[in-house]
Parts: C-alpha cells; sequence; structure tokens
C-alpha cells in the first residue's frame, strides 16, 4: 500500500474546456519507488491473475482494452498500476488512502488473508469497463465478493461523469457521482459526507443501509458516511484537514474556513472554470502564503505544523483528461510528471498510442539522469535547499514545458482530424508524446545545469 496520496476530481461544467478530470498526486515513504509509464496491449492482459501481497487469484476475461498505466518499476511486490485511461475513453485512479474506525472493523473485517487492494484495482477493473458507472459496479462486485485488506477511495470517469468511490470495512462500499459544476480534493480520510441512498447520484454495496442500522453506526439524524465510517483523530487535524483547507482556500475563497476544521465540504464550486495548470497549482501546494509554509517566513514553530500536498515523497501525479470538444480517437489525455511536484511540469500524452517514451517508460532503481523519474528527484533535491532562490527558474521551467507540449498536442489534434486510418493514428500520437518527453527531458536537463550553476556562486569553500 502506498502510504499517502491526494485525490482531486473536476466535473466537465466545472472545467476550463468542458474535459471530465481525474487526478492524483502518488506519494510513498521516505525512500525511493521508481515509477514508469506504459500502455498495456491486450495480448500483454493476465488471463490469470494472482496478487502478491494476498493469496486472491481470479481468472479474468478474454476481452481485456488496451489502456494507460503508471505501475512501480520493480513489481517484485505488485503491480500497483496506479490509475490510466483505456480504449473505450475510461480513466481509472485507485487508490487514495483512507481511515476508518473500530466500530467499522468490528463489524466488517478487513480479508487480510484472499482479500484485493491497491496492487491489485487497476488492473482487475480499468481493461474491462466502457464507462464510470461500469467501474464502480465491477469494482463493487469484487469487493463484496473478495473484500479487501484496507481502506481505499478510488475514482473513475468517463466523457460525462466522474465517480467517487470508497471502500468500508472488508466488504463494503459506496459511490457518489460528482456533479458537472463540481470539483473534489479527498486527502487521506474517508471523505464522502451527504449521501442520500435514493439519489441516482449515489451507488453502494447492496446491504448498507442494513449495515449501518444493524450494527448502530450512524451518530447522526441525517446521513453522513464520513462520521459513520471515517475518523476524527488528532493525526487527522494536522495530516488531512489542512490539504483540503488550502485547495478549498484556493480554488473557492472559502476564508472563513480554518486548516483543522472537521467538517470541510466534500462537494465543492469553484470560483471560476479550472485549468490543467489551476489543478496542478493546487496539487503542488505546501501552504504558500501563509504560516505554515516550510519555505516561508513564519514562525518556524508553525511552517512544519501541517502536511501539504507537495512533498519530497511525490512519486508522481497523474491527471486523467477526457476531453469532449474533440473526436474520441484523441479525447484521452495521461498528463503526468514524476517526482516532487515543486520541481516539475505535467506533460499531455496522448492515451491512444502503441507505446510510451523512452524517458518515462526504462525507469530502474538505478540512477539515470536520462529517465525522468531520477532526473526530476535530483532537481527536487537540489532546489530544496533553497527554494527561494530557485523558484522562478522553475515556474519559467514549468511554463516552458507545458506551453511547448500544448503547442504539439494543437497541432496534433488539428492533423488528425484528416487521418482516417486508426492503426495509423495511433502511431502519430505515439511520435507527439515522444516530441513532449523529449521537450520534458531537455528542458528539465537544462533547469538542472541552471540550478548547478547558480547554487557553486553560494559555495562555502570559496577564497
Amino acid at each position: 500500500m502506498k502510504h499517502t496520496c491526494t485525490t482531486f476530481l473536476a466535473g466537465k461544467a466545472a472545467t476550463l474546456d468542458g474535459s471530465t478530470l481525474i487526478c492524483r498526486q502518488e506519494d510513498y515513504g521516505n525512500a525511493f519507488d521508481p515509477q514508469r509509464f506504459v500502455v498495456v496491449d491486450p495480448k500483454d492482459q493476465p488471463l490469470h491473475y494472482a496478487s502478491k501481497t494476498t493469496k486472491f487469484t481470479l481468472e479474468l476475461p478474454d476481452n481485456p482494452l488496451k489502456y494507460t498505466s503508471v505501475p512501480d518499476a520493480d513489481d517484485s511486490a505488485g503491480v500497483f498500476a496506479a490509475g490510466g485511461i483505456n480504449a473505450a475513453n475510461v480513466a481509472m485512479t485507485a487508490t487514495e488512502t483512507a481511515t476508518t474506525n473500530a466500530r467499522v472493523l468490528g463489524a466488517d473485517p478487513y480479508n487480510t488473508e484472499s482479500g484485493i487492494g491497491e496492487e491489485d484495482f487497476v488492473v482487475l477493473v480499468l481493461p474491462y469497463i466502457k464507462s464510470a458507472r461500469e467501474g464502480v459496479k465491477r469494482l463493487g462486485h469484487l469487493l463484496e465478493q473478495y473484500g479487501t485488506y484496507e481502506s481505499n477511495g478510488i475514482a473513475f470517469s468517463d466523457h460525462d461523469e466522474v465517480w467517487y468511490f470508497e471502500t468500508i470495512g472488508g466488504h463494503h462500499w459506496a459511490a457518489q457521482k460528482i456533479p458537472d459544476d463540481a470539483y473534489v480534493i479527498a486527502p487521506n480520510q474517508f471523505n464522502i459526507a451527504d449521501y442520500d441512498f435514493e439519489s441516482d447520484s449515489s451507488m453502494y454495496s447492496a446491504d448498507l443501509p442494513t449495515f449501518i442500522k444493524q450494527h448502530h453506526l450512524n451518530p447522526e439524524h441525517g446521513l453522513n458516511l464520513r462520521e459513520i465510517f471515517g475518523s476524527r483523530t488528532a493525526s487527522d487535524a494536522r495530516y488531512n484537514y489542512p490539504r483540503a483547507w488550502y485547495v478549498q482556500r484556493l480554488l473557492s475563497d472559502e476564508a472563513e474556513q480554518q486548516p483543522t476544521d472537521q467538517d470541510l465540504p466534500f462537494i465543492c464550486h469553484p470560483k471560476h472554470k479550472l485549468a490543467i495548470e489551476d489543478v496542478k497549482q493546487a496539487m503542488s501546494s505546501h501552504f504558500q502564503q501563509t504560516d505554515y509554509d516550510p519555505y516561508g517566513h513564519g514562525p518556524v514553530n508553525e511552517r512544519q505544523k501541517y502536511r501539504p500536498i507537495a512533498l519530497n515523497r511525490n512519486l508522481e501525479i497523474h491527471m486523467l483528461q477526457i476531453r469532449n470538444h474533440v473526436p474520441d480517437s484523441i479525447a484521452g489525455v495521461h498528463w503526468l510528471a514524476f517526482g516532487p511536484n515543486t520541481f516539475n511540469a505535467v506533460v499531455p500524452f496522448y492515451a491512444n498510442i502503441d507505446d510510451t517514451p523512452a524517458p518515462y517508460k526504462n525507469t530502474t532503481g538505478d540512477f539515470d539522469l536520462q529517465n525522468m523519474y531520477w532526473l526530476t528527484h535530483t532537481i527536487a533535491a537540489l532546489g530544496d535547499q533553497n527554494y527561494q532562490r530557485y523558484e522562478m527558474m522553475e515556474e519559467a521551467f514549468e511554463q516552458t514545458v507545458v506551453a511547448a507540449c500544448r503547442q504539439l498536442q494543437e497541432q496534433m489534434d488539428a492533423k488528425a482530424a484528416d487521418i482516417e486510418d486508426q492503426s495509423l493514428l495511433s502511431a502519430e500520437l505515439t511520435k507527439t508524446n515522444e516530441k513532449m518527453a523529449q521537450i520534458s527531458l531537455n528542458e528539465s536537463t537544462k533547469l538542472l545545469g541552471k540550478m548547478v550553476k547558480e547554487a557553486f556562486k553560494n559555495e562555502k569553500l570559496q577564497y
């Protein structure tokens, strides 16, 4: 299980171009866990699946779809595919580590012997679904039948809908459709709040209402799933709530809220329609312009009081965009960046491709500056030593990369309209991704060079 993550979701009426968007910052412990970007061809999808975390096994359907994913470079502990977009333009991200409480686990314990979890979810679900709702139903069925060994949040999206799904105990679950005009920021807690079992925007395990009643789990007159299934601990107050507080403050101007507020809304509405750049800014936040910024000038005892979204344990960020203003063949965009978000730039990789670029695919455990995972971590390691010195360099770098890649995307979108042969189109999209990856690699290398030169101006061994 990845130790920590942060999830961001946006409905199609909340985004600048009418896309749906599901995004997750994947984090880990204070050790390296190299990541890769791959596309899984149907012939490479296993027919017999065996988990490496538990004794779970399953025979899979023989008609999988192609899909992108971001697995661990070392698969000895499992695939951990993280998230991706399939050939039907359905996106999935898994998982957001969540919290629960002893009442729930006493009534429905985890299945640690043969359950499924983060290692398994994407591989078991994404290749076999053609809508976000299908994703919710397939994962829900698997959880009811086999159970899970952890508490997690999962997101699905397609052209029209965005769904957030949370596991409950060992075998229960609930999912909520995000309103088209809304966004969600979900840290490591049980996030779904006000709920309606009768709504078309709700799906849940069949016996969930009975389960709540039978085990006397609801402390309120209404139905707040966060109250019923979540936690309210001291660690939540410093680790989870502040991340949601800061993003809601940034995107919705929620000035009256406090970092430790326990009842921050799940469904939020932005003050303006959101661009990819707005979401990346939010997911790169470390409490800027507050006393809690580790790079800031606030009181020393305040600077690391709360856990930010951007930190050294960021592995990768994927922003899975399903566009509605272009043909289906180019609708899926798997935005991706490796490493700490303070010093990376997301690249808009097309999902309908034959292969992924070498700097993002060929990651190993060996340090290699020709690989984006290691290059970004090197930049961040140097940049963290004096953030203010390099901040403007990073901002210019990020704008350069995203602008250049967006220009290639605009050109390829226009070119795609004249390509009827789908195999030829996939080949052209693959080539465009290669060009984007090269831009990212080149500009990252330039940034590292500038930072090294700047650092040498302030070396202590001078005379």
